[in-house]
């Protein structure tokens, strides 16, 4: 297959980019930043002049991951997150309607907010109207809703696939990162950071996600939504307390904090269609995935 990857340089594009290529794929990646690699364009997905040139090559499918990520980064750069999620989607999905390729597009769990629900199905987000914590949350259920409109009126072949708190080596620390991220490097640095006390989170290690997502190819059925999950739900706390534990830290350097309004308190999905169709099996607890983040994180922040 040929297979073009947004946001190929990012934490989650890049493993996918060299899954796929050991599978046989012809895999072309496309991100914003400047490289020298083969099979690689550089393009910013909210300008679609830029993207017409890599879609004259033809693909059978596209994973499309490129994307303004996270609430903090929603705050600052609101305008930056609407324009690429938004727009940017909406320029991929036009080229699926001219070209007709096959489309898995990266959402969150995001999309379902403060739902209320015991259990996060994928039919929740349709049942009851979700109250959304921040702006990156919005831009993800406006592209969902893009993709369904996209599909009831051109007959578009697109798979939904909502990631729950991927986290490992590759993920570089910036502000915005993922909350596993933001504590491993603050710990290794003696950074002091926030806990928000009584908030669950289902973490699931980057080894147990990316070949569940080169597999929604494999197993390709147009329409379908996916819950992407480890099966480990733990506490913000309980992270903490591995990370400082295998940082050699104290929480000292910790400020906990009752209540974080701009985000939703637990997060209970329900992976058993991707467990079904997609052979997800997450194995990986924290107490072995944090270290190995740590490890990776002292080999690039010496």
């Amino acid at each position: 297959m040929k297979v073009l990857v947004t946001g190929s340089k990012g934490t989650l594009g890049a493993p996918l980019v060299g899954e796929l290529k050991r599978r046989g794929s012809e895999v072309w990646g496309l991100d914003i930043q400047h490289h020298p690699d083969a099979n690689y364009v550089r393009a910013d997905i909210s300008h679609y002049r830029q993207l017409e040139r890599i879609f004259e090559i033809g693909f059978d499918y596209v994973y499309h991951l490129a994307a303004e990520f996270g609430r903090l980064n929603s705050d600052d750069y609101y305008e930056s997150v609407w324009t690429t999620n938004v727009i940017g989607t909406r320029n991929i999905l036009e080229l699926q309607k001219k070209l007709g390729f096959k489309m898995i597009f990266a959402s969150s769990s995001e999309i379902y907010g403060e739902n209320n629900g015991d259990i996060l199905h994928e039919g929740l987000s349709l049942q009851k109207p979700p109250v959304f914590q921040n702006e990156y949350a919005m831009t993800k259920w406006i592209n969902e809703a893009q993709i369904i409109e996209m599909e009831r009126r051109y007959n578009t072949k697109t798979v939904r696939c909502r990631f729950f708190n991927a986290y490992g080596p590759g993920e570089y620390y910036h502000r915005y990162r993922s909350v596993v991220c933001l504590f491993c490097y603050s710990a290794l640095k003696d950074i002091p950071y926030q806990v928000y006390e009584g908030y669950s989170r289902p973490f699931m290690y980057i080894d147990d996600f990316i070949p569940t997502l080169a597999n929604v190819m494999d197993n390709f059925k147009p329409g379908e939504v996916y819950n992407i999950a480890g099966t480990e739900i733990r506490t913000v706390e309980e992270l903490s307390d591995i990370v400082l534990r295998c940082a050699g830290r104290d929480d000292s350097i910790v400020k906990y904090i009752p209540e974080d309004k701009h985000n939703v308190i637990s997060k209970h999905p329900d992976i058993t269609k991707a467990r079904r169709d997609l052979k997800h099996n997450p194995t990986v607890r924290l107490e072995e995935g944090v270290p190995a983040t740590l490890e990776w994180m002292k080999s690039i922040y010496k």
